[in-house]
């Protein structure tokens, strides 16, 4: 197979039909997947930051939206170059990830301090998480990963595989909808510091954000594919598939 081959000019292949063929990039873009999104709600995910815009003023956002551009573009990957399956694993991967670091964090917190060590009040605010905001993050991401990676999956089909930025685009509109209708009223409603106007609009310029941030990274996600595609040899389409959520196999 010719590296340099345009993606379209690859082979058609069911997705059903990879079980057992070796995929030489789909380890690594699998556990950068998990990286960022570890990353996003250990770092970002509770802080509300601002900017001020020329013409606009003051815009407020969660500072995860930092993270989640690299997060939905790996999603994206995922599914147009290995298929719905491997992307769905990947998202239990994450979902997993995300909740034994949830859970290990509590543990750690709650240890009692050794004499003399002061920083234990910087601690929790650093890394001790309400269970609300946890489960928020792991809601809005379960569900928010699956619309997305099932809307790109269908797009791809109904396409014929052309015009990758439609379903990259429309699968960021959709998932991301669903991500913050999720997050941001389980985690901050009528929480301290936070009106519902507040959250509200929290929630609406996040997603614009995140919409905003593909549609910038549009020409690095046709890199990104149009690499791994030739690189494994491939071009994957989902049809056939079983699209449940709740399964963990491919």
């Amino acid at each position: 197979m010719n590296i340099e081959a345009p993606p379209h000019q690859l082979p058609h292949v069911v997705a059903n039909s990879l079980h057992g063929r070796p995929l030489k990039y789909f380890d690594f873009v699998m556990a950068a997947s998990v990286l960022i999104l570890v990353l996003s709600n250990v770092i970002g995910a509770s802080k509300s930051a601002m900017v001020t815009l020329p013409l606009y003023g003051e815009l407020k956002f969660g500072a995860g939206v930092m993270f989640f551009p690299l997060g939905y573009l790996l999603g994206d990957v995922l599914t147009e170059v290995y298929g719905y399956a491997r992307a769905r694993r990947c998202i239990w991967a994450g979902f997993t990830g995300l909740a034994f670091m949830v859970f290990m964090a509590s543990v750690v917190v709650a240890l009692p301090p050794a004499k003399g060590w002061s920083n234990q009040a910087a601690y929790e605010t650093v890394f001790g998480q309400e269970w609300r905001i946890a489960l928020a993050s792991l809601l809005a991401f379960w569900a928010g990963d699956f619309v997305n990676c099932f809307v790109l999956a269908q797009l791809k089909l109904l396409t014929q595989g052309k015009w990758l930025w439609t379903r990259t685009i429309g699968s960021t509109v959709c998932g991301q909808a669903v991500d913050s209708i999720i997050f941001y009223p389980l985690a901050f409603w009528d929480a301290p510091g936070f009106t519902h106007a507040l959250v509200g609009q929290i929630a609406i310029a996040n997603w614009t954000l995140k919409v905003i941030w593909e549609v910038l990274l549009t020409p690095l996600t046709y890199g990104v594919v149009g690499f791994l595609k030739r690189a494994e040899g491939l071009d994957v389409y989902d049809e056939g598939t079983n699209f449940t959520p709740f399964r963990t196999g491919l």
